[in-house]
């Protein structure tokens, strides 16, 4: 026997990471949200560095000259010169990829070059808890997450991590758990990536022995009208059978004695 309960949902939250990434070490990785904006910072001290240019793959996106910039690619490419920090809006997929960062002296030799790679991935939207009770008196909970590029989800019950007490299995694929017989307590559902995070949480108070005796009732209270309803047209179902029975009997004992009547009859004339 199955039930499934939504219980009360007590607080729902989407965040947004604050999304700035230092790309002054070679080979740096830094994420950025799908439409949000993300800030790459790219050198230390602009004014000491007379030249650079900054590329995605061959085709150059800013250029600095004699202090200063040039911006060859659309205007959600913004150059800092204060902080050394570039500024993309808008994220869009394609802005993922490997950056290349050329610094050179002001004769145009080069002194140095770097690289960043950039993932752009989509944020988590919302994060929905259903529960179920078993059978055998476990709990079984599905965290389902809408949206988001590699979520990583986790779990806690009244703020600690779930224990092998309290927990009976896990799916780490559909991430549902299901735990142990009585367990209750404050469920939280995190989801997360690199550019947000998201979770929901419920109250939890156990599948025991009285919530399956509810069910139960609950059951039986479906049962047994069926049963009653099964068992009163099998009834009718043979009593009309009976009748049917009977008159065929009658008429043939009519006929029998229409046979007798015709042969007592009969010598008398």
């Amino acid at each position: 026997m199955k039930a499934v309960i939504r219980l009360q949902l007590m607080l729902i939250g989407v965040y947004s990471v604050k999304l700035s990434c230092d790309g002054r070490e070679d080979g740096a990785q830094c994420y950025g949200a799908l439409g949000g904006a993300v800030d790459l910072m790219l050198v230390d001290n602009v004014s000491e560095i007379p030249r650079f240019n900054w590329r995605k793959n061959s085709s150059t996106i800013l250029r600095w000259r004699n202090s200063t910039v040039y911006n060859t690619k659309e205007s959600r490419f913004l150059f800092f010169p204060s902080n050394g920090t570039v500024r993309i809006s808008n994220l869009i997929r394609t802005d993922s990829g490997e950056y290349k960062l050329e610094l050179n002296d002001k004769d145009g030799k080069k002194t140095g070059r770097r690289t960043l790679q950039l993932y752009v991935q989509a944020p988590m939207s919302s994060v929905q808890l259903v529960s179920e009770c078993l059978s055998q008196g476990q709990m079984k909970v599905s965290c389902l997450s809408e949206g988001g590029d590699s979520p990583q989800y986790s779990w806690t019950l009244d703020g600690h991590i779930l224990t092998d007490s309290e927990l009976l299995s896990r799916n780490y694929e559909n991430n549902i758990i299901v735990l142990r017989q009585n367990i209750s307590g404050h469920l939280i559902c995190s989801v997360t990536n690199q550019v947000s995070y998201s979770f929901n949480q419920m109250n939890i108070s156990g599948c025991g022995l009285s919530h399956l005796l509810i069910l139960g009732l609950r059951a039986t209270v479906v049962i047994l009208p069926l049963t009653g309803m099964s068992l009163y047209f099998t009834w009718r179902r043979k009593k009309c059978e009976k009748a049917d029975d009977s008159a065929v009997s009658q008429i043939i004992e009519d006929l029998d004695n229409s046979v007798l009547m015709i042969e007592m009859k009969s010598p008398t004339q």
